[in-house]
């Protein structure tokens, strides 16, 4: 349990938002509010309000950042997209709580005859259906902890100087938690237990052979060095528009980067950072996007492969073993309850079953939970059906179709640096949510200033003979410090 300490962080973090908005660019404050709130503030503490979303460290960092962005800043903030591709899929978003809802108002009744239960009481387990009033915890949730961040993006980082800033964010806030999550890895994860009293995960999950994983403020390990993959390239991408004098410093920065994540014991995060950074030195940003495009659709194609058993995952498996023998059986054990889970989750295919563990798979014998759902894909697709996958992972893949979509339309003038690298990351998000369910704050971050690129595209004067027409050119360009107001 969260001790005082933990509370008092929490609800201090509007004090250090005014402070990054007093004294930063509002590029700068928006990012580092979003960012600073998701590496320090407290995990798996919150606050309990009627019928609305816990206000927990997701939810206190991104007010924060909107209301400063809006009250502040005095930066406009639009409540849709101008994209009509992209206000179909977050008003989808939004409002594919209430479908599922009215399609699940039945109780579900589990009778397993070896539950546990008190000496009077009958084994029988009953999840409630669902009412109308849960539309406002629900949609409250998706809108305080995904939409705001997206929204609020779209209008501060859309310009190069902020998809840099949030490129800076990233490379700074991953630099510097690699001094806790080293200390972690050599006296094992004690930080957020010694500051806010309490353990936040499982430890035995911790624990890689004879040394630990990081862990240090997050939910999970895994998200840590997830996040350490997108710090290292960030930094790639920032060393590709520096000059050779200032390239040594974010070599070094990427060598320790690496070597952090190696030691994170994380085989997912290595292979995507082995896998990623040399695109971005090897690739222009047309390159990159071309990856990010072919992973944004590999993962939307996901589900309707994986029911049509068009995947050869026992061939992925026997590969893995050939790697490392218990990797192959965690990817086994989570093939096998994904498979589980989506037997019961094609029941209800088009909306799903909702939350309060409806989705969820229970044992007859007993009334234990019989599978895990490790993805967030199967979630998603379990709580709110084939409607809510696509408006979520739509949602995430949009600002990547539509750049490659709108790729001879450009503001004469703008830089599209950054861009490439924003969709890489996005990109392999999504081919990451197909296993964990790390969908963080900064990935809307992402999303957003992206989206707001591809919206910024208008049709431009024909070049002349000689020079290049296309989007995705880059040159370095001079940074500007000065406050962006959209």
């Amino acid at each position: 349990m969260a001790n005082p300490i933990a509370y008092l962080v929490l609800f201090s973090w509007p004090l250090v938002a005014w402070w990054f908005y007093a004294r930063m660019p509002v590029e700068r404050a928006f990012v580092w509010t979003i960012i600073g709130g998701y590496l320090i503030l407290p995990p798996a503490t919150s606050v309990d309000l009627p019928l609305l979303p816990p206000i927990d460290k997701l939810v206190m960092a991104n007010i924060c950042a909107t209301v400063f962005t809006v009250a502040y800043a005095k930066v406009k903030v639009p409540l849709l997209p101008r994209s009509w591709f992209a206000r179909i899929l977050l008003l989808a978003f939004i409002f594919m709580p209430i479908p599922t809802i009215l399609t699940n108002g039945d109780t579900i009744i589990i009778d397993a005859p070896f539950m546990e239960v008190g000496p009077m009481e009958q084994p029988i387990q009953v999840i409630p259906g669902l009412v109308p009033r849960e539309v406002i915890s629900f949609s409250g949730a998706l809108i305080l902890i995904h939409v705001l961040p997206f929204l609020t993006a779209r209008a501060v980082l859309a310009s190069e100087t902020g998809r840099r800033e949030l490129l800076r964010g990233l490379m700074i806030g991953g630099l510097l938690y690699t001094i806790p999550a080293v200390f972690e890895i050599r006296f094992s994860p004690q930080l957020n237990i010694w500051i806010y009293g309490f353990f936040q995960h499982d430890f035995i999950q911790m624990i890689r052979g004879s040394t630990y994983r990081p862990i240090v403020f997050l939910p999970h390990a895994l998200w840590l060095a997830f996040f350490f993959v997108n710090a290292a390239l960030a930094t790639a991408s920032l060393s590709r528009v520096e000059d050779k004098a200032k390239r040594i410093k974010y070599t070094y920065a990427l060598i320790w980067l690496f070597l952090v994540i190696l030691a994170s014991k994380s085989m997912a995060s290595a292979a995507y950072a082995l896998a990623l950074v040399p695109l971005v030195f090897l690739l222009s940003e047309a390159g990159r996007m071309r990856v990010a495009m072919l992973m944004v659709a590999l993962a939307l194609a996901y589900p309707s492969l994986r029911n049509a058993g068009m995947l050869p995952l026992d061939d992925i498996i026997a590969f893995m073993s050939r790697i490392s023998e218990d990797r192959a059986q965690s990817l086994g054990f989570r093939f096998e309850n994904e498979e589980i889970l989506l037997q019961h989750a094609n029941e209800r295919r088009i909306f799903g079953w909702g939350g309060w563990g409806r989705y969820l798979v229970y044992s007859e014998w007993d009334g234990i939970q019989d599978a895990v759902a490790d993805g967030r894909w199967i979630f998603i697709f379990g709580t709110y059906g084939i409607f809510g996958f696509i408006a979520e992972f739509g949602l995430l893949a949009s600002p990547v179709i539509l750049i490659w979509l709108r790729h001879k339309r450009r503001i004469e003038g703008d830089s599209q640096a950054h861009t490439g690298t924003l969709a890489l990351m996005l990109g392999i998000t999504m081919i990451d949510l197909l296993l964990n369910a790390a969908i963080v704050p900064f990935i809307w971050l992402i999303a957003g200033a992206l989206l707001g690129t591809a919206e910024k595209g208008v049709p431009v004067r024909r070049h002349a003979r000689g020079e290049h027409n296309t989007m995705l050119d880059i040159k370095p360009v001079e940074e500007r410090e000065q406050r962006t107001i959209i």
